[in-house]
């Protein structure tokens, strides 16, 4: 690889990437603020490269927003509902087994369910949620719950973190998504979502639910009041969870969208910025296996991008994507299996069909 780099300071950070070695803040903090954004991409994808070759995965998945009620009002969510408020809605467990059964010939692999803080739903609804879903997709993973969504039922149970993700184990919970972290900040959980779990809760949640043997995600939603040294913070604390224990399977990073939310005024984030958080993070996550590009909230076209700039995963097919789509989203609801192999080929990569575990259900090369 040609090592030229426009910004000289980077052959520091390359030099360190070479020799397999730690990334530092002061690193991190670079990677963001410099302008040589070709030569940070050139660094990502060398270890992009380095753990996967030209492969690109996705998978078949939905997603089920099973609400949108939620008594937490983040002021940069454009999604939540008070109960009586025009556009709320709940869905009965009759409807989440209608919406499933439209789309049963569709060889959906992943299930991807996460929805508001809801008053009036009982932890017996969780429960038969997860129980419908695995019978009418047996084959099905279920990735459902943010960490935010576990301690909130483990409140409604009565139950600890402990017992309320067994319990949730047993009626079919597989993995969870990475959502409600933010920025692990108190500064910004302060400011932003105060209702909201705090960053140690997170963490000691994702322990719990690691311990237990499940699998997540993590994510980071950038490009509303956090500066570069709270971004880095974030990535580091991801990093050494993952040191202690091993759970993670992806990172997304998370564009924030503003429209709709009490933070209009947060212009969208920049092709620039997006590529950069998704090389920040190839580089400083050295213990992820995996970098998604998630081209819901960054678009199809820069998510094709991005597999040159660190990412090796654009998610999936989402089908009916609810969440970013209120706060100004301009991707689709969702894409066809044909859709996701033609921007992974045309970007110049492999595309290789996934389950949630990375497992390859076939692949493709044209």
């Amino acid at each position: 690889m040609d090592t030229s780099f426009i910004d000289k300071r980077l052959e520091g950070i390359y030099s360190k990437v070479l020799k397999g070695s730690r990334l530092s803040k002061e690193d991190g903090i670079y990677i963001y603020e410099t302008h040589d954004l070709i030569g940070i991409g050139q660094i990502a994808n060398h270890v992009r490269k380095l753990l996967h070759g030209n492969k690109a995965f996705y998978i078949y998945n939905q997603h089920l927003n099973y609400t949108n009620v939620c008594k937490n009002r983040c002021r940069f969510c454009a999604y939540a509902r008070d109960r009586k408020e025009k556009g709320a809605y709940t869905w009965s467990i009759d409807e989440i087994e209608k919406r499933l059964l439209e789309r049963i010939d569709e060889p959906v692999n992943e299930l991807h369910i996460v929805g508001g803080l809801n008053e009036s739903l009982t932890f017996d609804y969780f429960i038969d949620l997860l129980k419908t879903v695995k019978k009418v997709r047996p084959r099905a993973t279920i990735k459902a719950f943010t960490s935010v969504e576990i301690d909130y039922l483990s409140k409604l149970a009565g139950f600890s973190i402990e017992k309320t993700i067994e319990m949730l184990k047993q009626a079919g919970l597989e993995m969870m998504p990475g959502g409600g972290a933010e920025i692990l900040n108190s500064r910004i959980h302060e400011e932003l979502f105060p209702k909201k779990i705090n960053h140690k809760r997170w963490l000691e949640i994702i322990r719990a639910v690691h311990k237990a043997g499940i699998t997540t995600n993590a994510t980071m939603l950038y490009g509303h009041i956090e500066t570069i040294e709270e971004r880095v913070d974030h990535l580091i604390t991801l990093r050494e969870l993952q040191d202690e224990t091993h759970g993670f399977s992806a990172f997304i990073p998370l564009a924030f969208h503003s429209e709709n939310t009490q933070l209009t005024q947060i212009p969208p984030t920049t092709a620039v910025d997006d590529l950069k958080n998704v090389a920040a993070a190839r580089l400083m996550l050295d213990n992820f296996d995996h970098i998604k590009a998630y081209w819901v909230m960054i678009g199809e076209k820069l998510a094709q991008v991005a597999l040159s700039f660190g990412a090796d995963d654009l998610d999936g097919t989402i089908i009916e994507e609810r969440i970013t789509h209120m706060a100004g989203a301009k991707s689709a609801l969702g894409l066809t299996k044909e859709q996701m192999v033609y921007m992974i080929t045309k970007a110049g990569f492999e595309p290789v069909e996934r389950d949630s575990f990375y497992h390859p259900i076939n692949e493709l090369s044209d």
